[in-house]
């Protein structure tokens, strides 16, 4: 076995490397950046055919009738679809409300909704058989905001509605209400010596991936299906496509193929079920990516909403009570509008310490294209509002913005308006004397360059319409309040299998959780923890499958959280069983074997105090030890239908921002050129990564502020700019300078003290921006985003 002689002492160099806490590389990092990487579009398979879907070029229309003998007898054609063809009594699906049908029947309720599948034996086949389908349509009334959806006889976009939410919803066209009321908002306003009022409008932001929806379907010998696609959460789309092909889960077998991005467009099904249902008819793999007019039908995107905000305070600037009223559009099916309320509502009144409120928010179905989730949840498009009041209060006392913050900022023991207290750190203040205390960038830098003044520095940058006539520098600030993990008593878990074995003479550990890698750097940080908890320097992370139990979403900023702890539980589960192991064959050798704390580092079993037992490899000999356990966090509970009451968050995270514009105020043009982040992160297990990610999520925060939103026609509610040329995103040219302040206070409560970080810098670089632009031009500017007509009046 190798043990003999006296035990040695472990020593810094033969510790494990690459734990936590290290900045370790991404394995995909290299492909990534060299183009080898495999994205789910790249898949290929040797006799596959490509589908492709037909999508409706009204928003709201009757289907009198659809003819596809024309499309049928196309050379290369092999099946066509329709709602008549769907093979289960289940025919809709939806991730909590089951209102989204699969292909469209009887009626069209959004521009864009899938009506027909073509299948072929080349893509552009497909797409000239789908063009030769003929639908004839009557088309209907169209509702596209509030007024039309409660008017008295407004069309009902789900007639018959039977979910859970229709009982206390005023209205069918109301897919879920909920307020938050503690106090008396009334009694404190009188109270108040300042009241400042807001009507705020926040735009319909995509996701932007680049990695287009696409995924390859491929028809078993057992009659079932193996699908190979980009998602966030495989066992929620499980979950909803078994049904609908009338197949049991364990015949529709699901791989994560590789992922361009997602921000939550990928947490509702696209192109998955249709896949699956031309593979499936025809016997044949099926492949179906979209290009980008299809993928801006293919997914939902952030709620558009109208906020109206009331504040008051004292004399000294301490907050009495807040009023608000959040109106949220989901478009034509539900998605995730129902926890998007929540979220907005129970995270409206920010990082502030108001004790008398009263919130109400609700989402709509209208004939809009559907919304849900998006990264920041319902707490972006609220923190675009208070913010924009707790500037518009500052100015009415002559109080400095950041101060007036201070002075209301929460902290660990507040209570919040839902009855929940912070139970930990929350240094709200803090972050913002860290973001203000760093230094400023320099002031009209093209002039200082003299000659050599690069134009890219200048708002419009290389389109070269401003030499720097007009330009005015702007200063903003914003802190935001988001939630960690899912909430309102959602049962919030994730699966780890570990497997712990020798390769090679060498103990080699691998890790397989059903995890989403979407581009968040999990797959670096399971390894890390499995070498912080195991002491072995050799890691595999396994392929996400639906062959191991569910690790839930790559969302909400949770999956460091609880698929992390799941690694983490697991480990240390195969960590005492490598110890007990070690106990029967060895514990004769040493008395430590049953005195000591005995750790795994640096491929050995050690002592607390460093003094080296065995090679672990010499432990487990030819024995592996194979883990797989569920983790879960603290129980949450749901929110009370009336007050709002309930603790209903697992964990807060918290980010500031400053940010430094210059604009030119004659030709409305904007350049962000600095913006600065502090952000309380609990424990940096990949410091790298957590830099990277704060960055990431502060540049998809200023998209919106200043050029992204996706424009749907008020009379007619079709998407007017589905394209990358029309729908404006920052590029590395738009990408100002991000300092980040990392700091790190532990949550006693989450594995390592860690905290989700991935939405916070999303909710308040936003503000910042729109503060900053209202620094330098002294304009209200109550919308998302600013475009030029906004800052010149034309």
């Amino acid at each position: 076995m190798g043990v003999t002689g006296s035990p040695t002492n472990i020593n810094q160099g033969t510790r494990t490397k690459g734990g936590i806490g290290e900045s370790t590389l991404r394995p995909d990092g290299i492909l990534k950046v060299t183009g080898e990487f495999a994205y789910s579009s790249d898949m290929w398979h040797e006799d596959m055919l490509w589908g492709h879907t037909l999508r409706s070029t009204v928003a709201h229309a009757e289907i009198v009738s659809i003819d596809v003998s024309e499309a049928l007898a196309t050379s290369g054609v092999y099946a066509v679809l329709t709602y008549d063809d769907l093979p289960a009594a289940m025919k809709n699906y939806g991730l909590e409300i089951q209102d989204t049908p699969v292909l469209a029947h009887g009626r069209v309720r959004h521009h864009g909704e899938p009506v027909a599948l073509v299948a072929a034996d080349h893509p552009e086949t497909a797409r000239r058989a789908a063009a030769k389908i003929r639908i004839d349509y009557r088309e209907l009334p169209v509702v596209t905001d509030e007024a039309s959806a409660t008017a008295p006889g407004a069309p009902l976009i789900h007639e018959g509605r039977d979910d859970h939410h229709i009982g206390h919803v005023p209205h069918p066209n109301i897919v879920h209400r909920q307020p938050i009321v503690r106090g008396d908002a009334a009694a404190a306003e009188a109270r108040a010596d300042v009241v400042v009022k807001g009507d705020y409008y926040f735009g319909m932001q995509d996701q932007a991936f680049l990695g287009p929806e696409s995924g390859l379907a491929v028809p078993s010998e057992d009659g079932g299906v193996d699908l190979y696609v980009a998602t966030q959460w495989l066992h929620s789309d499980l979950r909803q496509i078994a049904p609908v092909l009338g197949l049991p889960e364990d015949k529709v077998r699901m791989t994560l193929s590789g992922v361009g991005g997602a921000f939550g467009g990928r947490e509702d099904l696209s192109m998955q079920i249709h896949a699956c249902l031309l593979a499936l008819r025809t016997g044949k793999p099926v492949k179906i990516v979209y290009n980008r007019f299809e993928s801006f039908f293919g997914h939902v995107h952030r709620h558009p909403a109208r906020l109206h905000y009331e504040h008051g305070a004292t004399r000294d600037g301490k907050l009495t009570h807040m009023k608000c009223r959040i109106v949220l559009d989901g478009g034509a099916y539900a998605s995730a509008s129902p926890a998007v309320v929540g979220n907005a509502s129970s995270l409206a009144v920010g990082p502030y310490v108001i004790e008398d409120v009263d919130i109400e928010a609700i989402a709509l179905y209208t004939n809009n294209p559907p919304c849900g989730a998006m990264r920041g949840f319902g707490a972006v498009q609220a923190c675009f509002a208070y913010e924009a009041q707790m500037d518009k209060l500052a100015a009415e006392l002559d109080m400095d913005p950041v101060e007036f913050r201070q002075l209301n900022a929460m902290e660990q023991g507040t209570l919040l308006p839902t009855g929940q207290v912070v139970d930990s750190p929350a240094p709200v203040a803090e972050l913002l004397r860290r973001v203000k205390a760093m230094p400023m960038p320099p002031e009209r830098q093209w002039e200082s360059a003299g000659e050599h003044a690069d134009v890219r520095a200048l708002p419009g940058g290389l389109s070269n319409t401003t030499h720097g006539e007009g330009v005015v520098r702007g200063v903003g600030y914003a802190v935001g309040l988001k939630n960690v993990g899912f909430s309102e008593g959602f049962d919030d878990y994730s699966t780890a299998r570990v497997r712990m074995e020798v390769i090679g003479g060498e103990p080699v550990a691998t890790v397989h959780t059903a995890m989403a890698e979407v581009g968040q750097g999990g797959v670096t940080v399971h390894a890390q923890i499995a070498r912080t908890e195991l002491g072995v320097a050799q890691v595999t992370i396994h392929p996400a499958d639906t062959q191991v139990g569910s690790a839930g979403s790559t969302s909400a900023s949770r999956q460091t959280y609880v698929t992390g702890g799941a690694v983490k539980n697991s480990c240390e589960a195969v960590r005492e069983q490598v110890l007990e192991m070690g106990r029967r064959k060895l514990g004769t050798y040493h008395p430590a074997w049953a005195t000591a704390e005995l750790l795994l580092e640096g491929g050995k079993v050690v002592t607390d105090g460093g003094e080296v037992l065995a090679d672990i490899a010499d432990v487990l000999e030819d024995e592996a030890i194979d883990v797989e356990l569920e983790w879960r966090h603290r129980p949450t509970e749901a929110f009370d239908l009336r007050t709002g009451q309930g603790n209903g968050h697992v964990q807060y995270s918290f980010a500031a921002h400053r940010a430094v514009v210059e604009v030119d105020t004659e030709l409305g043009l904007v350049k962000v050129i600095e913006l600065a982040c502090a952000q309380d992160v609990g424990k940096a297990l990949n410091p790298l990564s957590v830099v990277g990610q704060i960055q990431g999520g502060t540049i998809q925060g200023m998209g919106i502020a200043v050029m992204e939103e996706i424009i749907v026609d008020p009379v007619t509610a079709k998407v007017r700019n589905p394209s990358f040329t029309d729908y404006l995103l920052p590029t590395i040219l738009d990408t100002p300078t991000i300092p980040v302040d990392v700091l790190e206070l532990a949550d006693d409560h989450a594995p390592y003290g860690l905290r989700g970080i991935g939405e916070a810098p999303t909710l308040s670089s936003t503000p910042a921006v729109l503060a900053a632009i209202r620094n330098a031009t002294g304009l209200e500017l109550d919308r998302t985003p600013v475009r030029p007509e906004h800052l010149t009046g034309v």
